[in-house]
């Protein structure tokens, strides 16, 4: 008497000699699972920042963001080098970015400080955290668009969502270097913040620095690594002050990057331009 069901396999067949049986389960590597288990802890960073805002313990929130923003440039390098990425992986990156660059740093500013001036505070953090959601959407559409010449892939279409994260806390260092979270305080601080959505969701094009990493002058590398030690020994040493001033500098750069895009544009349309003259058809 057939019972409707198929015999019992442990390898997970429907039954034997059934050519309708489904795919095994395949094994996967641990190369694989590298970069999506720092995807995971960057997000464990992230959701504890927002705890220990919550708990007053802000200096060590501050940390953890910033510690999910060193992991999410690790987890794309490292996928690069294991040669590990998967589309599931750019997924988890994309939906862990929300969380760490727009929820997090929303919350922790608002517990911190946005919270003095209540509902117009509440707003600029909701305004905020939509709009690092909007700016990381319109990254992964763009990315799938065709790059018209190669000097483009160097700038990003408004400024990146874990750069938004650090700019957005400059009020929080500002409180950790002595001004005290006050009314008026509070007050430029939400309008800063909406600043900083607005640029997040802006057609600014922001240098990304990807072309510099590419090669490096022989004569160069040693004043290089110079360079990064003593910014890395003023982090640990002077935090707040270091965070302040690279968070000042990156915002005084915007306009020369925004300048330099439209030169460059300039030459290529001009370059085209001259092109067709010669060769109408």
């Amino acid at each position: 008497m057939d019972s409707g069901f198929s015999s019992f396999d442990p390898n997970g067949a429907p039954g034997d000699g059934d050519e309708s049986r489904g795919p095994r389960l395949r094994e996967i590597s641990l190369r694989m699972m590298v970069p999506n288990i720092i995807t995971a802890l960057a997000i464990c960073a992230g959701l504890t920042g927002i705890r220990l805002a919550f708990e007053q313990r802000f200096e060590l929130a501050v940390a953890m963001l910033l510690l999910a923003a060193l992991l999410d440039a690790v987890d794309g390098r490292a996928a690069r080098l294991l040669k590990s990425s998967s589309k599931f992986g750019a997924q988890m990156d994309s939906l862990a970015d929300i969380v760490n660059f727009g929820v997090a740093p929303a919350l922790v500013l608002y517990a911190y400080l946005l919270d003095h001036v209540q509902s117009f505070g509440w707003i600029a953090a909701m305004i905020y955290a939509i709009a690092a959601g909007l700016r990381l959407a319109r990254f992964n559409v763009m990315e799938d668009r065709n790059v018209k010449a190669s000097w483009q892939t160097d700038y990003f279409v408004g400024i990146p969502a874990p750069g938004g994260a650090i700019l957005v806390l400059l009020p929080v260092y500002l409180g950790f270097l002595g001004i005290q979270p006050g009314v008026v305080f509070a007050y430029v601080a939400s309008v800063y913040t909406l600043l900083i959505a607005f640029l997040l969701v802006s057609r600014l094009p922001v240098y990304s620095g990807k072309s510099l990493g590419q090669r490096i002058r022989r004569d160069l590398v040693f004043p290089l690594m110079l360079v990064i030690v003593l910014y890395v020994a003023l982090l640990m040493t002077y935090t707040w002050e270091t965070m302040t001033a690279s968070t000042v500098l990156y915002l005084i750069s915007l306009p020369f990057g925004a300048r330099a895009w439209s030169k460059r544009y300039g030459a290529q349309k001009q370059a085209e331009e001259a092109e067709q003259a010669i060769d109408p058809s």
